[in-house]
């Protein structure tokens, strides 16, 4: 069974930082892509970032030069360094993976509970 578990959201002030955190853990056989995805109140979820396993990175426009996607392969971990916080960036805020399990020969899409970054003006 493989689980994600986000950590690092909250409240902040407009202009500041935050720290989003995904661990992946559980029976894992290998990590391809992980990305972030934020749901606002009556929005689609949408992509905010994504990293590929060799490091390769795309950001949805509107965080582009705010915020940065990295990983940790050895900790299966992956990092959503949020900076100049905005109110619109307010949403939940969804790690995936696409993780491949022993014995299986595709990877399946996995995904966290969800974290809450709220942003006041």
């Amino acid at each position: 069974q493989v689980q994600l578990v986000e950590s690092g959201g909250g409240l902040v002030q407009a202009g500041g930082s935050l720290r989003l955190s995904c661990a992946a853990s559980g029976s894992i056989f290998t990590i391809n892509a992980m990305g972030w995805y934020r749901q606002a109140p009556g929005k689609q979820r949408e992509l905010v970032a994504r990293i590929t396993s060799g490091g390769s990175t795309n950001y949805a426009d509107s965080v582009k030069g705010r915020f940065t996607i990295s990983r940790d392969n050895a900790k299966n971990t992956v990092y959503l360094q949020m900076n100049s916080l905005k109110p619109e960036d307010t949403a939940v805020y969804y790690c995936n993976a696409e993780i491949r399990v022993p014995v299986t020969t595709i990877p399946y899409d996995y995904w966290g509970q969800g974290t809450q970054v709220t942003v006041s003006s």
